[in-house]
């Protein structure tokens, strides 16, 4: 087990996926943020707001330690309590100023749980999912051939396994309904040899700005009007209700006692809620429910 290697390679992530977005934007800059957690470890926040193109992003590195798992961690392995951990992972999520380029989200993580006299206990977590306002056939498809091709190489079924798992994850239960269209999700993994779950971790945090970048490249300049933004900061309050609710990243790090601003740097800067709103039948908002927000084949389109 190289922990080194692991953390090499999530700080050149973080530098990686922020130089391909600073790309498109070339007028705006991220701020960046060096914490240090008290109880141990600490972090490197990267925020973009106010951009042409991203009107609120951040690119997030964290390495934190603990002499105990918190409950968001141990609920589905309750053998880990009474361990010390140590977590790593750089976490995204980029809200675009376009309604018709979708927000993505974006994590990779590698846990170790520790006691005296055990073998230590680690595994690996993340994937990336994609929620648009408006929805385009053709993105979802490319988005999710991304995301199959690079499962291909670890074998038949991985891709189906952890599309179906990210499916599952990301469903606002409350609301009976997908927070967007899915993408890859993965938690607990250590099925392979610890070379082969890294590769792996290092091949979803790779694919991701291939499965972005071409879609916000594509949409970044449709035109638009004011109903898609008001259409778009009432979808956005899903996002939050979901990161608030359900997301076991925001409460992990809640419970960590992390630091709140880069915890919650994924809520989007401007969102809405309506009472008992409904979209008008056959319209470009009522599209989003009846084609997009539905676990579906994106492949076979």
């Amino acid at each position: 087990m190289n922990k080194d290697a692991v953390l090499s390679y999530l700080r050149s992530l973080q530098d990686n996926i922020c130089q391909s977005f600073v790309e498109i934007e070339p007028d705006s800059t991220f701020r960046e943020d060096e914490w240090v957690r008290p109880e141990g470890g600490g972090g490197r926040s990267r925020v973009l707001e106010g951009g042409a193109v991203i009107e609120k992003g951040g690119v997030n590195f964290s390495h934190v330690k603990g002499d105990q798992l918190p409950v968001s961690a141990t609920a589905a392995r309750p053998e880990l309590k009474g361990r010390s951990f140590e977590a790593m992972g750089v976490s995204l999520v980029i809200h675009p100023k376009n309604p018709f380029v979708p927000t993505s989200h974006m994590n990779v993580r590698f846990f170790i749980a520790e006691k005296e006299g055990e073998d230590p206990v680690w595994w690996f977590g993340g994937g990336f999912d994609l929620t648009p306002y408006y929805g385009f056939f053709e993105d979802c498809k490319h988005w999710h051939q991304v995301a199959f091709d690079v499962c291909q190489p670890f074998g038949k079924g991985v891709y189906e396994e952890f599309k179906q798992w990210c499916d599952d994850y990301f469903y606002i239960k409350h609301r009976d309904e997908p927070r967007g269209i899915g993408g890859l999700f993965f938690d607990d993994l250590n099925r392979w040899e610890f070379e082969t779950c890294f590769e792996f971790m290092q091949a979803i945090g790779n694919a991701y700005i291939n499965a972005y970048l071409p879609i916000v490249k594509r949409r970044m300049n449709e035109p638009y009007q004011e109903k898609h933004v008001e259409f778009q900061h009432y979808r956005r309050g899903r996002y939050v209700e979901f990161n608030l609710v359900y997301d076991r990243g925001t409460l992990f790090g809640l419970q960590t006692g992390g630091r709140t601003e880069s915890i919650l740097m994924s809520l989007p800067a401007h969102v809405s809620w309506h009472y008992d709103w409904h979209p008008e039948p056959n319209s470009e908002e009522f599209q989003l429910y009846s084609e997009f927000l539905k676990h579906r084949d994106w492949l076979s389109l």
